[in-house]
C-alpha cells in the first residue's frame, strides 16, 4: 500500500489505462499543457501527446459530444468537465445519446465513455459554482454513477469505468483532491456496483457518499466516545445502481437509519435510500429514518451563510441523538 493524494490516484489510473490501451484518450479544458485544474492529468500531455490528451475549447456540449461519438467507434474517452456546474451544458449529449444508444440500437452500439467532474461546495465559490448534481445523473436510465470517497476508490473506480462498456459518470468532490489515503501498489479494480461498510456498528446506520462519508465517520466517533452509541457507516460509492441489498442488510442489523448528503433533500439520494428502506425494511425499523441534508437554497457566497447551508458531522450527531432520545 502507498499513501497518495486523491488527485494522484486519479492521475495514476489515467496513466495506467492510457499505457495499456491506445484507444483510451482524455479530453477537457486545461487538462493538457496545464495538467488539469486539480492536477489529475499532470504530465500526461508530455507523455502521450496532444492527440491523446486533448485540450478543448470552453464548449462542454461540443467536446462531450465529440467524445461520445468517438466512443461509438471504439475509442474509450475520459472526459473531464472542469466543474459539474458546467455539466448542465453537456447533459443532452450524455443523457440523450450516451445513456440511450445501447438500448435504442438493440445492442449494436455502445458508448464506453467516462465523464469525470468535480462538484460540491468548496469555499465561497457562490451558487453557480457549488452544484451537487449527482441526484440528476442517477435518475437517468442507462447511465452508471459512482462517487469515490477516498483515493483507493478514486483509482479503482476510474480503472473499472474505463473498461466498462456502459457510460459512467464519476462524481468527485472539489474538497477531496488533496485528501491522502492508501492505494494498493498492484493494479486494483473497484466494482462499479455495491457499497462498503466503512465502520461497523449496532445501534444505527449512517449512510453517506463522497464527502458525507467523512462526516458520518466523524459523527460515529463522537457518538461512540461521548454517548456510547455505536453507529455503522455505509459508503454508498455507487449511486446508480444503488446497492439495495447492502442498504437493507445494514438496516436489518441496526433497525435505524440516517442518510447524510451535501445536496438539498428534495428528490435526492436520501429520498431514494429512504424509499428502499421503506419498501424492504419497514417492519424492521425501530424509528422513522431521518435525512441530514443541505438547506434548500442556492448556496450563499457569504462564508457564514455558506456554512449554515451545508450540513456537517455535528448535524449528524444531533439527528442520531434525537432518534434515540438522548
Amino acid at each position: 500500500m502507498a499513501e497518495i493524494m486523491y488527485w494522484e490516484a486519479i492521475r495514476r489510473a489515467h496513466d495506467e489505462e492510457m499505457a495499456r490501451d491506445p484507444m483510451v484518450i482524455c479530453m477537457g479544458e486545461d487538462i493538457g499543457v496545464a495538467g488539469g485544474t486539480y492536477k489529475a492529468t499532470q504530465g500526461l500531455y508530455d507523455k502521450y501527446g496532444p492527440e491523446r490528451v486533448i485540450d478543448t475549447p470552453i464548449s462542454e456540449n461540443g467536446y462531450t459530444g465529440l467524445g461520445i461519438g468517438a466512443s461509438f467507434l471504439g475509442v474509450r474517452p475520459i472526459i473531464e468537465i472542469m466543474s459539474v456546474n458546467f455539466a448542465w451544458l453537456a447533459t443532452d449529449q450524455f443523457f440523450n445519446s450516451a445513456a440511450k444508444v445501447r438500448y435504442m440500437s438493440g445492442g449494436q452500439l455502445t458508448a464506453p465513455v467516462v465523464v469525470r467532474s468535480a462538484g460540491g461546495t468548496a469555499h465561497q465559490l457562490g451558487a453557480q459554482h457549488s452544484a451537487r448534481m449527482e441526484k440528476v445523473f442517477m435518475g437517468i436510465a442507462g447511465l452508471r454513477v459512482v462517487t469515490p470517497s477516498n483515493p483507493r476508490q478514486a483509482y479503482g473506480l476510474l480503472k473499472s469505468a474505463v473498461r466498462c462498456n456502459d457510460p459512467v459518470y464519476i462524481n468527485e468532490h472539489e474538497l477531496m483532491y488533496n485528501m491522502k489515503g492508501e492505494v494498493p501498489d498492484e493494479e486494483y479494480f473497484h466494482p462499479l456496483e455495491g457499497s462498503e461498510v466503512a465502520r461497523e456498528g449496532r445501534d444505527v446506520t449512517l449512510f453517506g457518499y463522497n464527502v458525507s462519508v467523512h462526516w458520518c465517520l466523524q459523527a460515529a466517533e463522537t457518538l461512540s466516545r461521548q454517548f456510547g452509541i455505536e453507529a455503522e457507516v455505509v459508503d454508498l460509492f455507487a449511486l446508480s445502481p444503488l446497492d439495495r441489498a447492502g442498504i437493507t442488510a445494514s438496516v436489518r442489523k441496526t433497525h435505524r437509519a440516517v442518510i447524510v448528503e451535501e445536496a438539498e433533500a428534495p428528490v435526492g439520494v436520501g429520498a431514494e435510500v429512504m424509499a428502499i428502506i421503506n419498501e424492504e425494511c419497514f417492519f424492521e425499523l425501530d424509528a422513522a429514518p431521518r435525512r441530514v441534508s443541505a438547506v434548500n437554497v442556492p448556496i450563499p457566497y457569504n462564508h457564514k451563510l455558506e456554512k449554515a447551508a451545508i450540513p456537517n458531522a455535528g448535524d449528524v450527531v444531533t439527528a442520531v441523538r434525537k432518534m434515540l432520545g438522548k
